[in-house]
């Protein structure tokens, strides 16, 4: 059965300092590709017939490298988080009632049938919103999983406002969502920059959407590689080894 109408919001715009580099982070390749071309193609086989790519620092590079493909283009004029990033694509969800997944730009190693699965599941649980997860041997820096007593989503909580009990937790954030696209509109306007950092994240539309009393789901990816985002050359060097089939001396820890 074919899937319905879907989008898919690509988060591009990071400007990748640790990879001390005038390319933009998304342009690195990985075993001869572009990270961002990984990505794309994941949101393709998962059956996103439009792809938005929020993009920033470097934008013509990224537009003249992927002007072949089918894709919408949107600028974040200024960094300040993931609800701002996915606000630039706002106009564009405006006419759209489907499912949007929210994706990072710079995690390769994302399948396509994970995305699949992830849009599946948000459909037969009838949710606002599901969140992808990943278990990490060294879950250090991501945010935790909280789940009630029969495994159902309460919240994430950052991992530098975790106790030291919810630090335990080997369940992290992937940053991956699929929202249906009305709920997300419905609140992403109502986040706030009220934090240490002074951005807008994507997380409080979770926790939004939670409090009014919507479903909200979260499963666990197959490999905690699949949630891997290249933040540096070891990184990238790390991902390619992967790409490559060798071992990794990697747990899926970094962020």
């Amino acid at each position: 059965m074919k899937q319905p109408a879907g989008m898919a919001i690509i988060l591009a715009a990071g400007e990748g300092k640790r990879m001390r580099s005038d390319r933009p982070k998304v342009l690195h390749e990985a075993a001869g590709e572009p990270l961002l071309a990984y990505v794309g193609r994941a949101a393709r086989q998962s059956g996103a017939d439009r792809i938005v790519t929020v993009i920033g620092r470097g934008a013509d590079r990224i537009r003249e490298r992927f002007a072949d493909e089918a894709w919408d283009f949107v600028v974040q004029e200024e960094r300040r988080g993931t609800a701002d990033a996915v606000r630039s694509a706002a106009h564009l969800l405006r006419d759209f009632d489907g499912e949007v997944v929210i994706l990072a730009g710079d995690t390769p190693l994302l399948r396509g049938e994970t995305l699949t699965e992830l849009r599946r599941t948000h459909r037969e649980r009838g949710a606002s919103v599901t969140v992808l997860t990943a278990r990490l041997e060294d879950p250090t820096g991501y945010g935790r999983i909280l789940r009630d007593g029969e495994g159902e989503f309460v919240g994430i909580v950052e991992h530098k406002d975790a106790t030291e009990e919810q630090r335990a937790i080997d369940e992290v954030n992937s940053s991956v969502y699929c929202f249906d696209a009305p709920d997300l509109l419905a609140v992403l306007d109502r986040i706030t920059n009220d934090n240490a950092q002074g951005e807008y994240y994507l997380t409080d539309a979770v926790r939004l959407l939670k409090d009014g009393g919507k479903r909200v789901v979260a499963i666990r990816a197959a490999s905690p590689h699949e949630i891997l985002g290249v933040n540096d050359r070891e990184q990238l060097r790390e991902v390619e080894r992967i790409l490559a089939g060798e071992p990794s001396g990697d747990d899926g820890g970094h962020s």
